[in-house]
């Protein structure tokens, strides 16, 4: 039977990523890979997480994925240093950019070998502008961030998408489907017991792979939509 996996916020950590994909879910060919954004940023290897994504393409494995907003950071970051006009060769970093290195912009930039986000090549910028904001399957919503249950249509609101911190699911508005997304980490626990649970309308998957020394963070966890399996790989991009 084809398996369908969801990973969020991968946030630079190819190594970790890695190990999750090839030595525990070893996907064949029709499975499903489904990625909720947060590919870049924070630790120490965004270009290579990008590089794999690009590599499990190419290789025609099946990968469906979102852009999150550390993506949106990084692509209005380079927009907006390409638009800029450069006076005598004076270059200064622009106001996005300066906030995307407050969190964790600096650490992809460096992995990219680079000082400025226009100097990123443009396939990569490609890439993740082609990143989806949700993905509507038979049961799941998958979505980086969450919904907006504030307004009549939550799938209209790309913005909290993208960026919301928190969200109460009123499931009549998306067809009584399960709204899975990351972006606010959660320990381990806390996700085992929303998995586990019939009464919860929402699984947060984003363990904060970055957070090394926090009890019950640190992991890259992959969630199986059919049997409900739960993988969980432990940084290793020490």
């Amino acid at each position: 039977m084809k398996k369908s996996w969801v990973i969020s916020d991968i946030h630079g950590c190819k190594k970790t990523l890695k190990a999750l994909v090839e030595n525990q879910i070893k996907p064949s060919k029709f499975d499903v890979l489904y990625f909720l954004g947060d590919f870049i940023d924070r630790g120490p290897d965004s270009k290579g997480v990008l590089d794999y994504l690009m590599y499990l393409e190419s290789n025609e494995f099946q990968i469906q994925y979102l852009k999150g907003n550390h993506e949106d950071y990084c692509i209005r970051s380079w927009e907006e240093d390409k638009q800029t006009k450069h006076f005598l060769g004076m270059r200064r970093k622009k106001k996005i950019q300066k906030e995307w290195e407050i969190h964790g912009g600096k650490e992809t930039l460096a992995s990219f070998g680079v000082q400025y986000a226009s100097e990123i090549p443009e396939k990569y910028i490609s890439w993740m502008r082609k990143g989806r904001f949700y993905i509507e399957l038979e049961q799941f919503i998958l979505v980086h961030a969450g919904l907006n249950f504030k307004i009549d249509d939550p799938l209209s609101d790309t913005n909290t998408m993208l960026w919301t911190r928190e969200f109460r699911v009123i499931p009549e508005k998306i067809r009584n489907k399960k709204v899975i997304h990351g972006h606010v980490p959660v320990d381990l626990e806390f996700m085992h017991h929303v998995m586990d649970s019939n009464s919860y309308h929402f699984i947060d998957l984003d363990n904060g792979v970055y957070m090394e020394n926090r009890t019950g963070y640190g992991n890259l966890v992959a969630y199986e939509l059919n049997s409900r399996e739960q993988l969980i790989q432990t940084n290793i991009d020490k």
